[in-house]
């Protein structure tokens, strides 16, 4: 168990921040004795699936330990979810029990399966914390195989109702414990939480430091300015961020007199990252500040490709700064325990440079989709070669450029278009906030391309940015409009949703 290692070793030291103070290891190891022995009491038995539906909190964590404990399997729940969506998550999964914050509770009512046999609310004194102190606490710890079902994430749903992915036990804390020193007494610093933990990466971005013994100060949800106000206050030297919410930290009117010097490393990751928001996020915050760009997949549970804190430094010659500016566009290398492949339409392995779909391969690929086989062999081929839907390739060096998704292609009169290449672009223009392009139906030319932009300030017109990409890209990859919108359709962890935004931007063309 991922917590019994710190627990034993820096027992007195703090594990989790929240609005009631510190929690120390070993406190957060007898809650989740605690916790445990609550779920024995309520019939969760071994291959159970438990689910919980919160913000980020002490004690969503305390249950999510204790379900693995208990040798259950976890299901956390998107909480920004549509009732029709939680619907699918709990009967789908078959939860014998759900954990949920009061301010979500409404949205499950009317929904509940009859397989839910307990529904325990996490933030009323006499739900989930009466329960929990009332329990007798069981510290014992299921013995389980590295191949027993461990989470089920259910992915982010850009394009139909989300699946179970099923990771193992052997998958999750193999990732954490090759990518991470276990605790040892030293001092690890404070990791700044602001990732759902229904998301792999909030996930993993929950066992990464508590493994090592590193505080973790806990969000419960992102915003900019709380995000400022927690690394000051915390002192936070570890962080993780998804594109979007480093875009908000920087248009933030606090950043400039925010003091960020107790950074060290910023991680990012789980959306592409736009070369020029990068850019400015390296000129913006402290230069001691390390940065790593992460490339994974609930798929592959999580990380298998990092642009390193070396790759984000400009400096050497200037053919090597100019190569380290290209390189800055790529998700990095591979880790050692990942292979990778870029495989064209046919089946056909490609060379260095040829753009084909990214298949990879690890231990710690899913197991496959939770109760769809036929979804899964689509994804997970019979040589363990997750097919990750990525368009990308190889350059001479090893790193790993990412060209768009298979299916985002715009074809303009035969011509393919990457709908990533207008969109960085578009990040270069100082009044852009965000970006993204799409394909609209053309009887002539099959698709045309326009783009959506938010923007800074009313002085930028569509029609300026329709210029400004006109001297920048080749005349078929250039947006014949740009429509300019409040907000971009996107998931919880800043994925654009192409399919919403196709028809806002119809409609916003009066089509």
């Amino acid at each position: 168990m991922l917590l019994d290692i710190p627990a034993m070793i820096v027992d007195e030291d703090c594990a989790l921040l929240d609005d009631a103070g510190g929690h120390s290891y070993g406190s957060l190891r007898a809650a989740v004795a605690q916790a445990t022995g609550l779920l024995a009491g309520m019939g969760v038995d071994p291959g159970d699936r438990v689910a919980i539906l919160s913000a980020n909190r002490r004690e969503l964590i305390e249950v999510l330990f204790a379900v693995a404990a208990r040798g259950a399997t976890v299901v956390p729940m998107n909480y920004r979810a549509k009732r029709a969506e939680l619907a699918h998550l709990l009967s789908d999964s078959g939860a014998k029990a759900l954990f949920v914050e009061s301010r979500y509770l409404e949205a499950v009512e009317g929904v509940r399966p009859d397989h839910l046999a307990h529904v325990v609310v996490l933030d009323d004194p006499d739900g989930y914390p009466a329960a929990r102190d009332g329990a007798e606490s069981d510290e014992a710890v299921e013995d389980v195989d590295d191949d027993q079902l461990a989470i089920l994430l259910y992915t982010s749903g850009t394009t139909a109702m989300p699946k179970g992915v099923m990771l193992s036990h052997g998958a999750l804390a193999g990732y954490v414990m090759s990518s991470n020193d276990a605790a040892d007494g030293t001092t690890e610093g404070v990791s700044l939480l602001a990732a759902p933990l229904y998301h792999i990466a909030g996930l993993t971005s929950l066992l990464n430091p508590l493994y090592t013994g590193r505080t973790t100060a806990l969000l419960p949800t992102f915003e900019a300015g709380a995000w400022l106000a927690a690394v000051e206050g915390h002192q936070v030297t570890h962080a993780f961020l998804v594109p979007t919410m480093l875009a908000h930290v920087l248009d933030h009117p606090d950043v400039s007199t925010t003091d960020l010097t107790s950074l060290e490393m910023v991680s990012y990751g789980a959306a592409p990252m736009p070369p020029a928001l990068i850019r400015r996020a390296v000129e913006v915050f402290p230069k001691t500040v390390s940065w790593s760009g992460a490339y994974g997949q609930t798929e592959t549970t999580s990380t298998v490709a990092v642009l390193g804190p070396d790759d984000h430094r400009i400096e050497g010659t200037e053919e090597e700064m100019e190569t380290r500016r290209r390189r800055l566009s790529s998700v990095g290398r591979v880790l050692d325990d990942v292979e990778v492949r870029m495989v064209d339409a046919g089946g056909r392995t490609l060379d260095p440079g040829e753009i084909g779909e990214v298949q990879l391969r690890t231990y710690r690929a899913m197991q496959g989709y939770w109760g769809a086989q036929e979804k899964t062999r689509v994804t997970l081929d019979d040589e363990g070669w997750v097919h990750t839907g990525d368009l990308g390739y190889l350059d001479e060096g090893g790193y790993l450029f990412l060209t768009g998704r298979a299916g985002d292609l715009i074809i303009r009169g035969g011509e393919n278009v990457s709908p990533e290449e207008v969109e960085s672009i578009l990040y270069e223009h100082p009044g852009v906030v965000e970006a993204a392009a799409v394909g609209v139906p053309d009887e002539t030319w099959g698709e045309r391309v326009v783009a959506a932009a938010v923007i800074r300030d009313d002085s930028v017109s569509s029609e300026e940015l329709v210029q400004f990409c006109a001297q920048r890209l080749a005349p078929f990859k250039r947006p014949e409009q740009v429509v300019l919108l409040d907000e971009l359709p996107r998931t919880s962890t800043g994925k654009l949703v192409r399919r919403d935004l196709l028809p806002v931007v119809v409609a916003a063309l009066g089509g």
